[in-house]
């Protein structure tokens, strides 16, 4: 099967820049994690599969739930970056996990394995999405879940917010990213039709702290502004600079410390099984 990988990806979240990523990008909302639990037909402890692991911050958010803590059996991490593996080996040690080399549609996982198929914030990244599917229905068992999960900006959640898109714009070079829904052509695939149904999707609307230097790591962190020469990256903070102190629909939380709301939002789209 194949291995391909996108060349942003593959570069931009090479060695060398996993260590911000794990840093700036935020973890995953407690509510979220519960709804995908209730979700799961089987409720004993379950078998996952989680492509697209990156460095951790989901599996470190789904082993520290009360909801899940308990409730799994093993978790299986795949990742086609070597340096994000070394990062999530550096920060998961529960011996419930392991972590492999594999892709979307080449996981490596031995057939109805898992009881769930998780991919958080990496799916907009899929190659083929028809050979995507037929892996994920492969190493499900029946009435086994697909989980694909995002937290996102909330654009609509403040103006300043919104403003950030100017600088990913015009430097996304094309890049599958989620806001181009590209991603959803997985629904009309043959093999995700002929084998996963009851397709629901679940917005959780919520505030993290902001600062100046958060807003700027999380930009920053993305794969193709760490491609960014330094010159080019500069000019980035300061258009990030520009837009915070303009402040236009910012919400201040602690104005002596620089503290504002940074609205967020995280998407969790699931599916069973046949």
């Amino acid at each position: 099967m194949s291995r391909i990988v996108h060349q942003v990806a593959q570069a931009g979240f090479g060695t060398g820049t996993n260590e911000l990523y794990d840093r700036a990008r935020p973890s995953y909302r407690p509510e979220a994690l519960e709804h995908i639990r209730k979700a799961a037909s089987k409720q004993d402890p379950v078998d996952i599969v989680e492509i697209g692991a990156g460095t951790g911050i989901f599996t470190r958010a789904l082993l520290a739930h009360p909801a899940w803590a308990t409730s799994i059996a093993s978790l299986t991490a795949i990742e086609p970056s070597e340096g994000m593996r070394a990062q999530f080996a550096r920060t998961v040690t529960d011996s419930r996990v392991t972590v492999r080399e594999g892709t979307f549609d080449s996981t490596g996982a031995p057939d109805a394995s898992a009881d769930i198929v998780v991919i958080a914030q990496a799916f907009h990244w899929c190659p083929d999405y028809n050979a995507a599917a037929e892996e994920f229905a492969r190493v499900l068992r029946p009435r086994g879940i697909l989980v694909l999960i995002w937290n996102l900006e909330d654009r609509e959640g403040a103006a300043w917010v919104a403003q950030l898109r100017e600088i990913y714009e015009a430097r996304e070079n094309g890049t599958p990213q989620f806001r181009l829904g590209l991603w959803r052509a997985v629904f009309d695939t043959p093999n995700y039709k002929s084998s996963f149904v009851d397709t629901q999707e679940e917005i959780f609307a919520y505030t993290l702290e902001g600062s100046l230097e958060i807003v700027t790591d999380r930009v920053q962190s993305k794969s193709y502004i760490t491609m960014l020469e330094q010159n080019e990256k500069a000019k980035v903070i300061e258009q990030i600079r520009e837009i915070i102190e303009r402040g236009d629909g910012k919400k201040w939380i602690d104005e002596g410390k620089g503290i504002f709301e940074y609205p967020y939002k995280t998407l969790v789209v699931i599916a069973k099984r046949t």
